[in-house]
C-alpha cells in the first residue's frame, strides 16, 4: 500500500516534442505535456469532450528513452507520482506548478 499513496497513471497524447535538458553532471531531464480526454453527454444530449493537460517530467534513463522515441501526437501510458514546486517568475511573482514525475512509460503509437 505504500506505493499507492502518491501514484498517477495516465493514458494520453503527447502535446509537444520533448524539451531536453542536460545538466553539468550529464544527468538528463525531459519535460513534455500530455492531453487526456474525457467525454460525456450534457443536458441537451450533446457529446462534450473535456481535455486536461498534464505537465510531465522524466529523468535519467526514462528521459533518454523519451528523447529518442516520443514526439508530438504520440499516444502514451505513463505511471509516476505527483510533485509540486514553486518558483519566482521574472516579475518576482511566485508561481506554483504540479507535475507528474514519471517512473515508467509505454509508447502506444502516434499520428498516422
Amino acid at each position: 500500500m505504500a506505493t499507492i499513496k502518491n501514484s498517477v497513471r495516465l493514458i494520453g497524447n503527447v502535446g509537444m516534442d520533448p524539451d531536453v535538458r542536460t545538466f553539468d553532471n550529464n544527468r538528463k531531464m525531459v519535460r513534455l505535456s500530455i492531453a487526456t480526454n474525457d467525454s460525456y453527454k450534457n443536458d441537451k444530449g450533446e457529446k462534450v469532450t473535456d481535455t486536461q493537460w498534464h505537465n510531465i517530467v522524466l529523468w535519467g534513463a526514462q528521459a533518454t528513452m523519451a528523447e529518442t522515441c516520443l514526439k508530438k501526437g504520440d499516444s502514451v501510458i505513463i505511471e509516476g507520482k505527483l510533485a509540486s514546486r514553486n518558483y519566482n517568475d521574472k516579475d518576482g511573482v511566485k508561481r506554483y506548478v504540479t507535475e507528474v514525475v514519471v517512473n515508467e512509460f509505454i509508447k502506444m503509437g502516434g499520428k498516422e
